[in-house]
């Protein structure tokens, strides 16, 4: 079960609602009180110091008014995004803009110029972090820097100078991210609960898609790729016919890319196609032995043998794949739908027919519909406040905004006048506004800022009031994952440490299945397929697949008893 591929990928599904859907506003005044608890805060790390100099703001408060209120004066925190592809700064746009000149706080953003792991550990091995760290709630140093001791209790921060914290804070999602010493020190973004599933259920989309180029696919016929015999027919029928693009080869399908840890469209991508369960009879399934998933992986070998796998699938890298899919080159692919988002605004602008739209994909035997990861209650990322944050009081009251309805429109929505007005009786973007959203997303995040340019505590079920609703291309591919998406909520978070001994053996489990399965693919035969799977599955029980799967069993019925008290 590997959850862990996300970086921009899983940005980008939570952030449906911004980029391809279509895509969403109090002055404070300088009480004494809080400026001298500010000042305690500023010895960096003193619990006890900060907690007797600041009883005075905490009794003062309110848990039903926000505490920035409190203190508009100004403050630059340093705030770390562990996401090298991160390209905006705050303050060059009037959204960003306007939230310093309201709560006073304005944003210094760090980014890892290159790998984000090796970034992660040096601050971690240097004991000293930024003010505010927000990462993928997948990545191994979430733990490493609560174990460490090395951020701050949210809770803790909250109930000592800002009560207001709980009340904009889903109790669902403080429970889920609770540590076994009874604190939370990371809240997510783009979090759906199973309460939220009751309430907003319906209108959750998932961002697994099987695409084909719209021109090309009607060009043969519109087959039925949902077996595998239509499948690889629809292919060799796209090649024959469309054998270059533009005087370049045409790319019959496009996969996502092959990375270390394995290859996202030959693993959950295809097995939730194939509605294959995640687990049985209350035990996790190992969906990869399916015998539904082994009968499309040799597909895939056929289709290889065949000539219908190009090799540019097994090297190329996302900027490559890009660039590819702008140029139209690809005829069909089992795809991150919004990764290509901005390259089907560009093929749309050009010429409507030559776009991608989805289509039934690859099914199992009983042609059931796909089983697509919805949104889940860890959410895309966690942020977490930093034990040498420069001023715990005003940290936790911008973290409570940033939570709070308030802090959502104002970072969907931007100000108002400048990109939202109330149009219609109702609080939307203005039309030019929405139309440079579609066209031109990086133009538009430096223009305007808003539509959460800055996700970092975006809660897309409190904007989905100001969601706008989707427009051509990006309608079809939302459209066509409804009703098809799940909630997986009890799958998350089920993986050991990296550096546990459970955790060594997935790794190398996981590299042994990133060298598999393009040989699975390459294999010359089905008989040399069976040859390489059987090897495969026994090199997993020799490295010690079961205590794995020991340990994920356990933290997944921990989940079920968690969510069943939700």
């Amino acid at each position: 079960m590997d959850m862990k591929r996300k970086p921009k990928k899983m940005m980008m599904l939570l952030m449906a609602t911004i980029m391809v859907l279509s895509v969403a506003g109090c002055s404070g005044n300088n009480g004494n009180a809080a400026n001298k608890g500010n000042a305690a805060n500023k010895t960096e790390g003193n619990t006890a110091e900060a907690t007797s100099t600041t009883a005075p703001e905490a009794t003062a408060l309110s848990a039903d008014e926000p505490g920035w209120k409190s203190d508009t004066s100004p403050i630059t925190f340093d705030w770390y995004l562990n996401f090298a592809w991160f390209p905006n700064k705050w303050g060059v746009d009037p959204t960003s803009q306007y939230i310093t000149k309201k709560t006073g706080v304005d944003i210094n953003f760090i980014v890892p110029a290159g790998n984000e792991n090796e970034k992660m550990n040096t601050l971690i091995a240097s004991g000293k972090l930024p003010d505010f760290i927000t990462l993928g709630w997948y990545e191994d140093a979430v733990k490493k820097m609560i174990e460490g001791n090395l951020v701050l209790p949210l809770n803790k921060l909250a109930e000592e100078y800002d009560p207001y914290f709980f009340k904009v804070s889903d109790p669902d999602k403080l429970g889920w991210y609770t540590q076994a010493d009874g604190n939370v020190y990371g809240y997510p973004n783009a979090s759906s609960s199973p309460k939220d599933y009751e309430k907003y259920g319906d209108t959750y989309v998932s961002n697994q898609t099987f695409v084909v180029r719209k021109d090309i696919y009607e060009a043969i016929g519109s087959p039925d790729m949902r077996t595998p015999e239509g499948f690889v027919a629809a292919l060799k029928a796209a090649k024959e016919k469309f054998p270059e693009i533009d005087g370049q080869p045409m790319i019959p399908l496009g996969l996502h890319e092959f990375i270390a840890t394995g290859n996202d469209s030959l693993e959950q991508y295809i097995q939730n196609f194939l509605a294959i369960p995640r687990e049985k009879d209350g035990k996790l399934y190992n969906r990869e032995t399916d015998p539904e998933y082994i009968r499309w992986m040799k597909t895939l070998r056929q289709a290889n043998q065949d000539g219908l796998l190009s090799k540019d699938i097994f090297i190329d890298k996302r900027p490559q794949m890009e660039e590819k899919i702008a140029q139209g080159r690809y005829f069909a692919m089992l795809y991150q739908r919004t990764d290509f988002g901005a390259q089907l605004g560009t093929l749309y602008q050009k010429d409507p027919n030559k776009i991608y739209i989805a289509v039934d994909g690859p099914a199992n035997t009983n042609l059931d519909a796909p089983t697509l990861n919805g949104p889940a209650i860890s959410g895309w990322t966690v942020t977490l406040i930093s034990k040498d944050v420069k001023d715990k009081a005003r940290a936790i009251k911008f973290l409570s905004y940033l939570n709070s309805e308030e802090g959502n429109k104002d970072l969907y929505l931007g100000e108002k006048g400048v990109s939202y007005d109330t149009i219609d009786g109702k609080d939307q973007f203005k039309p030019e506004v929405f139309d440079l959203m579609n066209k031109d997303r990086a133009a538009f995040d430096k223009q305007y800022g808003s539509s959460f340019t800055f996700w970092m505590l975006m809660n897309t079920n409190i904007t989905t009031q100001w969601t706008p609703k989707a427009v051509e291309p990006f309608k079809q591919l939302e459209d066509w994952t409804r009703g098809k998406t799940i909630s997986i909520s009890e799958f998350d978070q089920i993986d050991p440490l990296a550096s546990s001994p459970e955790g060594v053996i997935l790794s190398k489990i996981k590299d042994l299945r990133s060298k598999t399965l393009p040989k699975l693919l390459m294999a010359p035969s089905d008989a040399e397929f069976d040859s390489i799977w059987t090897g495969y599955i026994k090199k997993q029980e020799d490295l010690g697949l079961a205590k794995v799967q020991a340990f994920q069993q356990t933290k997944y019925e921990e989940n079920k008893l968690k969510l069943a008290k939700k």
